[in-house]
């Protein structure tokens, strides 16, 4: 029994960590063992997570699989575009250019910034009394 050849790219986003896998298919979509609709039931996040896909003209010719972990849905919906990106331009070289052209396979690198010590949050501080 032969396996599929299966490509994997890894994608980051804020908190979101997602592990994508493709291989050759019928444009099947899966995150987390669900179903893609289920999972991100807002459009622009499932526009999101697929452009990759719609800019290569590769809709129909590979299966996704993903699995997502941490940070909010848009979060794990740009992980997961970073991370078929990276698994879009191992398998065919000709799509790491236009991906590239597209800025798809940079991390965007935005990070919650870390509450300091005497104040409030990360740039609150606390409320001035003058007695």
């Amino acid at each position: 029994m032969v396996e599929a050849v299966k490509y994997g790219g890894t994608g980051r986003r804020k908190s979101a960590v997602a592990r994508v896998n493709i291989m050759p298919g019928t444009g099947l979509v899966k995150v987390n063992k669900r179903a893609f609709d289920v999972y991100f039931p807002s459009e622009t996040d499932r526009f999101r997570a697929l452009s990759p896909l719609t800019i290569t003209n590769n809709q129909n010719k590979f299966d996704v699989i993903a699995h997502v972990s941490g940070g909010g849905l848009t979060g794990q919906a740009d992980a997961i575009k970073l991370g078929l990106a990276r698994a879009l331009s191992l398998c065919d070289h000709d799509t790491k250019t236009v991906l590239k052209k597209a800025k798809y396979l940079s991390r965007d690198p935005r990070m919650k910034e870390r509450k300091k010590p005497g104040q409030k949050g990360a740039r609150r501080k606390f409320q001035w009394v003058k007695r």
